[in-house]
């Protein structure tokens, strides 16, 4: 008995990088192995520079993005929104580095932290990356975000490490406007006082946009 064949078609996965971020959300969504990839490519480097910023350590920002993306490759179907992909990354991304600095401050040893790598700073004459007598100034500098409560030290490195508007900063830690202004105020206020307390940090960063 003759039977028609059926036509054969394959499914071809589109190509990452002609998608949107909502398009990227609704494949990661449906659990597309492809997207789960795209997602990593796509997010992972800003992640890991928020982590370095935040917490002045190249190993554990990279251990902060393995734990954020399992999260959000756990809780993909949760999101309501594919619009804001990006929000949803950034919010898990604060949740677990609050957890870590918090667990930093629960340390005993946490004033004898040092970083094992320090993120680039630039310097104010000409934004050219720091010498190597300066890394300890910034290590100094870092020190001094160490003492900032967790909230406080989020709030100061979105709006002044990574440039973001404070309805940014305020959308990512799910906090309200006045709320995020209100920890900046602080932060900076107390950042100001220790800074200047110690001369070489003071000349280091003498100019700095969140000292004016």
């Amino acid at each position: 008995m003759h039977r028609p064949h059926a036509p054969v078609s394959l499914v071809v996965a589109p190509d990452p990088r002609d998608l949107s971020d909502p398009e990227l959300a609704h494949a990661l969504m449906a659990g597309r192995a492809w997207a789960i990839s795209e997602t990593w490519h796509r997010f992972a480097p800003p992640v890991i520079m928020l982590a370095r910023r935040a917490l002045g350590s190249e190993a554990e920002a990279d251990d902060v993005a393995q734990e954020v993306f399992q999260r959000v490759f756990a809780k993909a179907r949760t999101l309501r929104a594919p619009d804001r992909l990006r929000s949803f990354i950034f919010s898990f991304a604060i949740r677990v580095l609050k957890t870590e600095l918090r667990a930093r401050r629960a340390r005993a040893w946490l004033s004898f932290h040092q970083p094992e790598t320090l993120v680039e700073f630039r310097a104010q004459a000409g934004g050219a990356p720091i010498d190597m007598e300066s890394r300890d100034l910034l290590r100094r500098f870092y020190g001094l975000l160490d003492r900032l409560a967790p909230r406080h030290r989020l709030v100061f490195v979105l709006r002044h490490l990574e440039s973001m508007t404070l309805e940014e900063a305020a959308a990512h830690m799910e906090l309200s406007l006045s709320t995020v202004k209100r920890l900046l105020e602080r932060a900076t206020a107390k950042l100001s006082r220790w800074v200047e307390s110690d001369p070489g940090l003071a000349g280091f960063l003498d100019g700095a946009r969140w000292r004016r």
